[in-house]
């Protein structure tokens, strides 16, 4: 009689890759300034030309306001192609809306399966300068 044939072997594991995206959350902060709604128009307006402007370089691939979140200081969100959550930050920290002390920078580095999130008008956006 032969031996036995060898157990099955289980696939071996295959290595998950990441990917990194720097992402700035936008939070109110508890002690806001209250500006006149003129004013606030003129943040506000400054405030979108700085993200136009931040994604018109690349570095900017999405963003938007949040809603029905569970804490309503949270406002918005960032996602960068940037090395590092520092460099999205000094970014952020230009808006106009955060200097006028009327949102707060939180910066991560997001990390994801290489492949799993794309961002297609970013990428249209840095085909076409």
């Amino acid at each position: 009689a032969g031996e036995p044939p060898p157990a099955p072997q289980p696939a071996p594991e295959a290595k998950m890759e990441f990917e990194s995206h720097p992402i700035v959350l936008l939070v109110r902060p508890a002690n806001a300034p209250d500006y006149p709604p003129e004013k606030l128009e003129e943040i506000q307006a400054a405030h979108l030309a700085h993200i136009g402007a931040m994604a018109e370089s690349g570095k900017l691939v999405a963003a938007g306001p949040f809603d029905e979140q569970s804490d309503p200081r949270y406002r918005g969100i960032l996602i960068f192609r940037l090395a590092t959550a520092a460099e999205a930050r000094a970014l952020a920290e230009q808006d106009p809306a955060v200097k006028a002390g009327r949102l707060e920078v939180v910066s991560v580095n997001w990390y994801h399966q290489r492949g799993a999130v794309s961002f297609p008008l970013a990428e249209k956006t840095e085909r076409n300068p």
